[in-house]
């Protein structure tokens, strides 16, 4: 029973963390992002107050139940996506629920929050909600084949499916890291992780020069603050899933912070360098080169 509070406890401690540095990132990027256009951009603590102000509010609106599960769901697989991850390196504070075959679990929460959210929009009733699921659902099912070719070749390079066995084997110094010793499976999973970030040019479903609704302007007020939470912890918990399978992990909450900062500017880089993408452009493009690369690397190993 101590042990189980103990873990519980753990568990919350991590969830803090994350979501705070999660919060600070969505105020940092953006304003790199705007500083490369010449612009200001927000304020770095903007999260936090739109956090404060959405879960402040209350609504009325009535839709079905389904509609208002889409964002329970969707913070679902973020947070089961962090708890089952070994966040820190041979700490057992932060070692979360790690366990053997983890690396199957934590790819079905990547996707659990996104028919989740499929679920919900369908139940509004809007005439959009239909595109926005068909382009996310497209999307996310052309960038999962090269994400699971590259994530099963390096199950196979190193004989195991337990994230912190995958850790474990590339310690030792920086060319031990997967990206070097498995590069195919780096480029592969490295390109998967743009689609998987939703920022341009890959936002194709949220579209925001071309359709003015979605999410943040179909959901209101508690609803909107849970999405919000989720796009803290969700982006965060991928950034630790890619650390460990191609950056060699993280020993402490310095490192962490430096190697996933560096890892989501590479989509931010992405974002401000190229036009968005169209949906058939997105789909066809995972399924070129990054697809390419996946398979490369199943052949190789």
């Amino acid at each position: 029973m101590e042990f189980g509070i103990k873990q519980i406890l753990y568990l919350l401690l991590t969830l803090f963390i994350v979501l705070n540095y999660g919060l600070i990132l969505q105020g940092i990027m953006p304003k790199i992002a705007a500083r490369v256009g010449r612009r200001y951009g927000i304020r770095w603590y903007q999260p936090y107050l739109d956090l404060i102000k959405n879960h402040a509010k209350r609504s009325k609106i009535t839709h079905g139940v389904m509609y208002y599960l889409g964002p329970v769901f969707r913070l679902t697989g973020g947070i089961g996506l962090l708890f089952f991850l070994p966040v820190i390196y041979g700490s057992p504070i932060f070692d979360n629920l790690s366990f053997a075959g983890d690396l199957t679990l934590v790819l079905f929460f990547q996707f659990f929050g996104v028919l989740g959210m499929a679920l919900g929009a369908g139940e509004g009733g809007h005439p959009y909600s239909a595109i926005g699921v068909s382009r996310g659902l497209s999307q996310v099912t052309a960038l999962e084949l090269p994400l699971t070719l590259g994530v099963i070749s390096i199950a196979m390079q190193y004989h195991t499916l337990n994230i912190s066995d995958i850790v474990a084997a590339q310690q030792g110094g920086i060319l031990n890291w997967t990206i070097f010793t498995n590069p195919f499976a780096g480029a592969a999973l490295m390109l998967t992780f743009l689609g998987s970030m939703g920022r341009a040019p890959f936002d194709v479903v949220l579209a925001p020069q071309e359709i003015p609704i979605g999410p943040p302007t179909e959901y209101h007020s508690g609803f909107l603050g849970v999405l919000q939470l989720n796009r803290a912890i969700f982006p965060v918990a991928k950034l630790i899933l890619f650390m460990n399978l191609l950056y060699g992990g993280a020993t402490s909450w310095p490192e962490l912070f430096i190697k996933t900062f560096f890892i989501y500017l590479w989509s931010i880089f992405v974002g401000v360098a190229f036009p968005r993408f169209r949906v058939d452009q997105s789909v066809r493009w995972f399924l070129g080169v990054p697809l390419l690369f996946g398979i490369i690397a199943i052949l190789l190993i």
